[in-house]
């Protein structure tokens, strides 16, 4: 298939996860993207495994966030090297960097430097804490910015600790808000000529993510709490555990409830002024939750599933990881990917284009491996 980006060039300065998946999501989209990687070890995220892939030294986390991309190797404190990156950037249209803040500025090619020198370019930069404020040159991944961020403090259970989420949420949409930031700046140079200086960061992700409870506290003064596997404005909207496995069930309106009701043999409960309406449902949780979590402890999950599937009440499997890729969904879906050349399987790009997934052009490349392809040296 012919791809959205193709003919588009991307040079990406970065490792570990946010500005790497940048750089994924664009070659995917049919982008070719070079990535810069220092002479030794490269990104540190080859090395993050187990498990790796075929060749039993490249972490499988590398793989999945690097398909598709050709690899060069330059030292950034060496001025011929320095002076490489300013020819590659004569034709590249964006150029995306997640080093420690101010590694860029010391190794001269800070933001400035390079839209002085290549004015068309499109210079994205990812911080941990963003390019301005007290906290502006201090380095941090997902798991901090989810605990300073206040993710951490809205998850987990109420009368438990706070707890991290299983996935690098942060570093990811991070990455996805980069590269929209970035498409963005390429319908502004097609109006006026000129490139743009894109920044992002992870703290500004987090507390993205939790606008809702942020916007709340702002206008009541109020700490968000815990909820568990709930939700703190609609209800029941949360996992509920049967007979034999946990569901989710997400009742997010009347109509619903209403239904949801009658399916767990009480129908009365959707006249019942506690919890008729939504607002009185929130604020009666701790009867209403019981009286459900009851009802449905006496049958298994698939009962109650099938049952609230045929009144059209959103309801599902709590899946463990291996049930996920195993699914039926999943396979229709074709999101999983194999690299070409006897590379392993990874999540492709959750996109398609006149209902073509655009799967990897390429493995993910070894250090330096395009080196003599694109910089005419070994």
């Amino acid at each position: 298939m012919e791809l959205p980006l193709t003919g588009l060039t991307v040079i990406e300065v970065g490792q570990a996860l946010a500005g790497p998946l940048a750089g994924a999501v664009l070659a995917d989209m049919g982008a070719d993207v070079i990535k810069v990687e220092k002479p030794d070890g490269g990104d540190d995220a080859r090395l993050w495994g187990p498990p790796y892939g075929p060749d039993g030294v490249t972490s499988l986390y590398f793989h999945g966030q690097n398909r598709s991309k050709r690899s060069i190797t330059l030292d950034l404190k060496k001025p011929e090297d320095v002076a490489a990156l300013h020819k590659l950037c004569e034709s590249a249209d964006i150029l995306i960097q997640n080093l420690r803040p101010g590694v860029v500025e010391e190794c001269g090619i800070g933001p400035e430097t390079m839209l002085a020198a290549h004015p068309r370019l499109i210079y994205c930069s990812i911080w941990a804490f963003g390019f301005e404020g007290p906290m502006m040159m201090k380095p941090g991944f997902d798991p901090l910015l989810q605990a300073y961020g206040g993710m951490m403090s809205v998850t987990g259970q109420p009368d438990g600790p706070p707890t991290f989420c299983g996935a690098s949420i942060n570093d990811k949409a991070t990455g996805l808000f980069i590269t929209i930031g970035a498409l963005a700046a390429l319908r502004w140079r097609e109006r006026t000529g000129k490139g743009c200086l894109v920044d992002g960061s992870l703290f500004e992700t987090a507390a993205f993510w939790v606008e809702g409870q942020i916007n709340n506290h702002i206008a009541t003064g109020d700490i968000p709490k815990r909820h568990g596997t709930g939700a703190a404005v609609i209800v029941p909207y949360q996992v509920f555990e049967t007979a034999d496995r946990p569901l989710c069930l997400a009742a997010g309106n009347d109509r619903l409830f209403a239904r949801a009701a009658a399916v767990l043999g009480h129908p009365e409960w959707s006249k019942d002024p506690r919890f008729a309406a939504g607002a009185e449902r929130v604020r009666n949780k701790a009867i209403l939750v019981p009286l459900i979590s009851a009802v449905f402890a006496t049958r298994p999950r698939d009962h109650w599933l099938a049952a609230l599937d045929a009144v059209g009440v959103p309801s599902g499997p709590v899946n463990d990881i291996a049930e996920v890729v195993a699914s039926e969904q999943m396979a229709a879906v074709d999101l999983i990917c194999a690299l070409p050349n006897g590379g392993p399987k990874v999540v492709g790009l959750p996109l398609s284009f006149n209902r073509q997934r655009p799967h990897p052009t390429r493995d993910s490349p070894k250090l330096g491996e395009h080196n003599h392809e694109v910089l005419g040296r070994g």
